[in-house]
């Protein structure tokens, strides 16, 4: 029998290859789904094997089917790499292997978690006496706010949502940016109030709703109301005008929702503060410690300012549930009935960086947004659509060879799967107002000067390669 001693070091031994190689090796994924499945399926085994083997066969299997989104040169969807503290506290927390949904449970975790829940208000500057919640990522952080915003605004109209559920209700309407994330409306169909509550506000050429917009939606008869702004949206890092905003929403007693998956970190960075001034008086706040706080993959976060709607929403007693005096309960606050123990990673990464390196971790990865953005742009072939406001931006390859807008937007896919392809960098594709263009976003810990310069190569040469091509 193998022993736990043996199994784990051989574990560590693969980890610690896989990081090391990250600069060498490519960024996509070699192999593909057909060949995935060969060396991975089959019947189940009718005997068991030993640990050290099936780590061995794992790790053999899976070898180019990684996507390489830990590495420095990975520019697609907003995915940060992992610190070395916080993927360490990560095993740790594997390892330790408590339920975290109760102090009694996991002790050690409960006090862990309530104590980063504190650091990241500090950090974001966010009201003090909020509560939190750590949940898998930014899709549930929105269903906990939201849950918390349905309880409170139907509470205030005469209806308790938990005991009388939404049959009879008073109607929620739900005012959002017309660009906000597809999150937004799964969190809206997973707690019954569906996509027709939701009135999409159109945003202007800068990705944000226009004060004059909101205040027409908000005319008329007053009825029970979510205004959902976004922090930082997908393609261009806009951030709603929200000085502006929370107060016209606040004068009609709306609840104000912030979508703020990675752009709430701005928050931290003197330099791109002020985007986000005023958003600290909003009732909600969701962002995602797994994107710029560089933790390991499930890691959202929920701030909500009326603790007692927060708390009403998700909070379960039963008689086998044992309750520790002044201790914080996760499962108040959370949607998880059983969790892992989150805080590790959060605690650990805020303990590593400081308030000083979270600022500067922001503040680098937006400047190499920028040099990328500008350095493709200037590139013969390309056109850069949309700077960086923050840590994303917008290019595009225009199809030399045809003046149709549908040519250009296949130019532009068929570009982006070539440098892809080369291994050197990775990026994705996003629609922007009917257009096709390349995403570049930047929040990795481990990006480097290096890598912006290593990258620009390679879109260039696959540039010039298109370019042959043409003249062959």
């Amino acid at each position: 029998m193998t022993s736990e001693q043996d199994v784990l070091q051989q574990a560590c031994s693969y980890a610690l290859e896989y990081i090391r190689g990250l600069d060498r090796r490519s960024v996509a994924a070699t192999v593909g789904l057909a060949e995935l499945r060969a060396r991975l399926g089959g019947d189940l085994p009718a005997t068991g094997a030993s640990a050290t083997s099936v780590i061995d066969d794992l790790v053999s299997a899976t070898e180019g089917g990684q996507l390489g989104s830990a590495s420095g040169r990975f520019f697609a969807w907003v995915i940060g790499g992992a610190l070395p503290a916080a993927l360490a506290a990560d095993w740790l927390a594997s390892t330790w292997d408590v339920n975290a949904t109760m102090y009694a449970c996991g002790p050690a975790a409960a006090v862990v978690e309530e104590v980063a829940g504190a650091w990241v208000k500090e950090v974001l500057d966010l009201p003090r006496e909020a509560s939190f919640a750590f949940t898998t990522g930014c899709q549930m952080a929105h269903m906990t706010g939201l849950a918390a915003a349905r309880h409170a605004i139907l509470r205030d109209a005469g209806w308790d949502v938990e005991v009388d559920g939404l049959a009879g209700a008073p109607p929620i309407r739900v005012l959002a940016n017309d660009l906000g994330h597809g999150s937004i409306e799964r969190a809206l169909r997973y707690l019954g109030l569906g996509t027709r509550s939701r009135q999409l506000l159109p945003a202007d050429s800068f990705g944000r709703i226009a004060p004059e917009t909101l205040r027409n939606a908000l005319e008329g008869p007053r009825q029970p109301t979510i205004l959902i702004l976004d922090a930082g949206d997908l393609n261009l890092g806009a951030f709603d005008h929200f000085e502006e905003l929370i107060p016209m929403a606040k004068a009609v007693c709306a609840w104000v929702h912030v979508d703020g998956a990675f752009g709430l970190w701005a928050r931290a960075s003197a330099r791109y503060r002020h985007l986000a001034e005023g958003i600290d008086q909003a009732d909600s706040w969701a962002t995602d410690a797994h994107k710029w706080l560089n933790t390991p993959q499930d890691s959202g976060l929920a701030v909500v300012r009326d603790r007692e709607a927060h708390r009403a929403s998700m909070t379960v007693s039963a008689s086998y549930l044992t309750v520790a005096g002044d201790a914080r309960d996760a499962i108040d606050w959370t949607p998880d009935r059983t969790r892992r123990a989150r805080g590790y990673a959060v605690y650990a990464a805020l303990r590593e960086l400081g308030r000083s390196g979270v600022a500067a971790l922001v503040d680098r990865c937006c400047a190499y947004a920028d040099t990328l953005a500008r350095g493709i742009g200037d590139l013969k072939g390309a056109e850069l659509m949309a700077p960086a406001t923050l840590n994303q931006a917008l290019v595009r390859f225009p199809d030399p060879r045809s003046p149709d807008p549908l040519a250009h937007d296949r130019h532009t896919d068929a570009v982006i799967a070539a440098v892809n392809a080369t291994g050197e960098a990775f990026f994705s594709g996003t629609t922007w107002r009917g257009r096709r263009a390349m995403r570049i976003s930047v929040c990795n810990w481990q990006t480097s000067p290096e890598d912006v310069e290593r990258t620009l190569h390679s879109v260039a040469a696959v540039l010039a390669q298109e370019r042959d091509s043409f003249l062959e």
